[in-house]
């Protein structure tokens, strides 16, 4: 069992290593194959999963790394995706993303009253209290959750039982929602969705960048990956003070604010074009990516079984009447994977399953995850009274 962080991180770098070499450098047609079926993003996820579940490392020794690492690298990566944007050709979406936004939120609440009225006998008459804060955390983010277990007097049982679900089921979602985006083709023209405007924009932003292209250097390396770090610890460090000081979003939000802001604006000027910002964003999004999974335990599934297979329902439902959504709104996949992420993920999530797309794109996950960090409180709340009324 691995105890030092340093090791524990190496492993995981070394896994991500090994599964981008073998996607590359195995050229059998079988191999090839299995990672046009499970890409190596997806196998870093379920692989890092199943290591956590064997106790490969001991969460409790590595939890310092973990704590350590992943924010860190997490607002690094954002700032380094956001470097590639150009914000004025990104207003040219329109609406077409915010939709898709509520359109996951109404599903997803849905997705928890259906399931209540179902369930309320095997989950306790004052379940909806838990699922409330859970709607909100699906909806937002575990500020919005934590504000409305306070709201709803929720029970330290039930509110266990909340995050188990929060933990386990959001990680298998995930793992779906990159795993879905090879299928984004044939669901945009089942759909018969009109991607010409998010092409357009993805095309001629990757288009700049060939363009613009210029070698990597030790010096460029040095530049982003300095940068981007001070960027991060600047921005953890004015989140606070502004969180102490204004009070009415968290600190994460204010963080993700002011480095979102800083990138647009870094993004429009020379700085943007310093050659690296794909390969090494890229690098961090892999590592943000195996931390995530290295903390989800397959065995916890064992654990209020009952609440994990309502969990599993509300997606369920939420997935169902996104798609048939989808298909009346004509959406294609990015609209419903990002929005759908934006809010059960939030931020630590949406811009990364935005990045699998296009690194192009990162802005809207990050803008769309901070609409349920605004939103996630009150509609948790309808949610969560509504419940109450049913019960």
């Amino acid at each position: 069992m691995i105890t030092n962080g340093f090791t524990y991180f190496a492993v995981l770098c070394a896994l991500c290593g090994s599964l981008l070499a073998a996607q590359k450098y195995i050229k059998n047609k079988y191999v090839q194959k299995f990672f046009g079926l499970l890409p190596p993003i997806v196998l870093v996820y379920l692989i890092g999963m199943i290591l956590c579940t064997i106790n490969f490392w001991d969460l409790a020794e590595t939890k310092p790394a973990y704590s350590a690492l992943k924010n860190n690298i997490l607002y690094a990566m954002i700032f380094l995706m956001l470097l590639r944007c150009d914000i004025r050709k990104m207003v040219k979406l329109g609406p077409k993303m915010i939709i898709g936004f509520f359109t996951g939120s109404i599903t997803i609440m849905i997705g928890f009253i259906v399931t209540f009225i179902v369930m309320k006998d095997a989950l306790g008459s004052d379940a909806w209290k838990a699922m409330g804060a859970l709607c909100g955390s699906w909806i937002g983010g575990s500020g919005n959750m934590a504000t409305l277990q306070e709201i709803f007097n929720v029970g330290e049982v039930d509110y266990a039982y909340a995050l188990v679900v929060d933990s386990i089921d959001y990680s298998i979602w995930v793992m779906f929602l990159l795993w879905a985006t090879r299928f984004a083709p044939m669901f945009n023209k089942w759909t018969k969705a009109d991607t010409s405007r998010l092409d357009e924009v993805s095309t001629h932003l990757g288009a700049e960048m060939k363009e613009q292209k210029r070698e990597i250097t030790f010096v460029s390396l040095m530049v982003l990956i300095g940068t981007s770090l001070l960027v991060s610890a600047i921005g953890q460090n004015i989140g606070a003070l502004l969180n102490e000081s204004m009070g009415f979003l968290d600190k994460a939000t204010w963080c993700v604010l002011f480095i979102t802001a800083l990138g647009l604006i870094c993004a429009l000027t020379p700085f943007g074009k310093i050659a690296g910002t794909a390969e090494l964003s890229n690098v961090f999004l892999y590592s943000v990516v195996a931390l995530l999974a290295s903390r989800a335990n397959f065995m916890e599934l064992n654990d209020a079984p009952m609440w994990i297979l309502a969990g599993f329902m509300i997606l369920a439902i939420h997935c169902v009447l996104f798609v048939i959504l989808a298909k009346l709104l004509k959406m294609d996949l990015f609209t419903c994977g990002v929005s759908s992420l934006a809010n059960i993920g939030g931020v630590a999530s949406a811009p990364i399953l935005a990045g699998t797309y296009s690194g192009s794109l990162v802005p809207v996950g990050v803008l769309m995850a901070l609409f349920g960090t605004v939103f996630g409180t009150y509609l948790g709340m309808i949610t969560g009274y509504i419940m109450k009324f049913l019960t």
